[in-house]
């Protein structure tokens, strides 16, 4: 349990740097750090850290040795030169606490339409409470929640006595690499924290996630004779169908899952979709970008198996594909599920400081999607805890993150700083 004296201390340190965080929030979502453009934001991350006195570590993703690594995930469209980490140290002098990483990801995914947001989506507009912005909740606000629960600890006489990493990355909508990055740089510690908008609940458990890009082709003739051709948007289509189907048989034998039950937690999603080049034409390519997830127990080995078995037997179904089977691409998340196993002493620590600012139990969460914690958990054998503020609207329009909450996640965040790596 945190020192209430030392807690006190660390309440007075957030709330007089409170105006700084958010402007700091508000800069962070005014850069557009989409996926290959990054390494501006990255950049002022590291100006703003180094001038903190850490010390500092840039580097990218051609930097470490990720071509053959068996957890590293491939990447399309996307140049490693480019992908920007930067991690910020904390050295302790003759340290006597436990280790932490603290590590939360500044890519965002695309904003799509502009003119669909009520506010746009980099201008960080404060309302009601609420910061307005893409990334801004997933998770900006976590970012700078551990930045300033950093700084809080400084602003009140301490310092923690063991190291802390605070690490900055990329690709954690896509791939994962950039966590990985990190760990293969040689970054190790007793304890991770994940700061994503978890609403202040512990994430118990997250299911793995696979993408991969269907490609289809067909026949091109005058749409007058459509009937003498195929149409290979329409053969995608029922390859989607068939994939829909195979998530609901998923779903139906994971009913017995420890941990999800009955919740459908396998989520299938065709996410983005190209063919054809002439209206008048009958397509003669499609490509379907494709998400889906699986259950603890599973592999990614095993969920890519499952799903070459049912877009070949779909393919049966159709004369042309039947004699030019479909092409399936691996590419981007090959993520295994993670389990955060219940009794760590890291995760007792978080709960004391949760129940200290909240005066309450902290809750947990199950998810259906993925966040970089598993690379600490189940790849460094210590405790990936996966906490962090509210928010609303990740990838919608209209992301928002909640002031109120940003306050109180940083203050807890301190707390278990505090508690878990000491200070003085």
């Amino acid at each position: 349990m945190p020192d209430p004296a030392i807690l006190d201390r660390l309440r007075a340190a957030v709330e007089a740097g409170f105006d700084r965080e958010v402007a700091f929030l508000q800069d962070l979502v005014r850069f557009p750090s989409l996926r290959g453009a990054e390494a501006p934001l990255q950049d002022w991350v590291h100006r703003e850290l180094a001038a903190r006195g850490y010390a500092m570590d840039r580097f990218t993703l051609a930097d470490v040795p990720l071509d053959g690594h068996p957890k590293a995930a491939p990447m399309v469209d996307a140049d490693p030169a480019r992908s920007v980490q930067v991690v910020a140290t904390h050295r302790a002098a003759n340290p006597t606490g436990r280790s932490l990483i603290l590590q939360g990801h500044i890519d965002v995914v695309p904003e799509g339409p502009h003119a669909m947001w009520t506010h746009p989506p980099y201008a960080a507009v404060i309302r009601d409470g609420w910061l307005y912005g893409r990334g801004g909740h997933d998770m900006k606000a976590g970012v700078a929640a551990m930045i300033f629960a950093m700084d809080a600890i400084r602003a009140a006489g301490l310092e923690p006595a063991a190291d802390v990493y605070l690490q900055t990355v990329t690709e954690e909508e896509s791939t994962g690499n950039g966590a990985l990055a990190t760990l293969l740089r040689g970054y190790r510690a007793e304890a991770a924290l994940v700061p994503e908008p978890t609403g202040h609940a512990i994430t118990r458990s997250q299911t793995g996630t696979i993408w991969f890009r269907l490609k289809v082709r067909g026949v091109p003739v005058h749409v007058m004779v459509a009937q003498d051709g195929t149409n290979a948007i329409m053969s995608a289509y029922a390859l989607i169908n068939a994939l829909y189907a195979h998530t609901k048989v998923l779903n139906q034998a994971g009913r017995d899952d420890p941990w999800y039950g009955a919740t459908d937690p396998i989520k299938f999603n065709p996410g983005i979709i190209r063919g054809g080049d002439w209206a008048s034409s009958t397509p003669s390519w499609c490509e379907v970008d494709c998400r889906i997830g699986l259950l603890p127990g599973t592999t990614p080995q095993e969920a890519m198996a499952g799903v070459e078995a049912v877009v070949r037997e779909a393919a049966k179904g159709d004369s042309f594909l039947a004699n030019n089977p479909p092409e399936i691409t691996w590419h981007g998340f090959q993520t295994d599920p993670y389990v955060l196993e219940p009794g760590s002493e890291a995760e007792a620590v978080l709960a004391a400081a949760h129940q200290a600012v909240h005066g309450g139990a902290m809750p947990e969460r199950r998810s259906t999607a993925v966040n970089d914690a598993r690379y600490y958990g189940l790849y460094m054998g210590v405790p990936g805890l996966c906490y962090g503020p509210r928010g609303e609207g990740a990838h919608g329009f209209d992301e928002r993150t909640s002031l109120v909450d940003l306050k109180t996640c940083t203050l807890t965040i301190a707390a278990f700083i505090a508690d878990w790596c000491g200070v003085r």
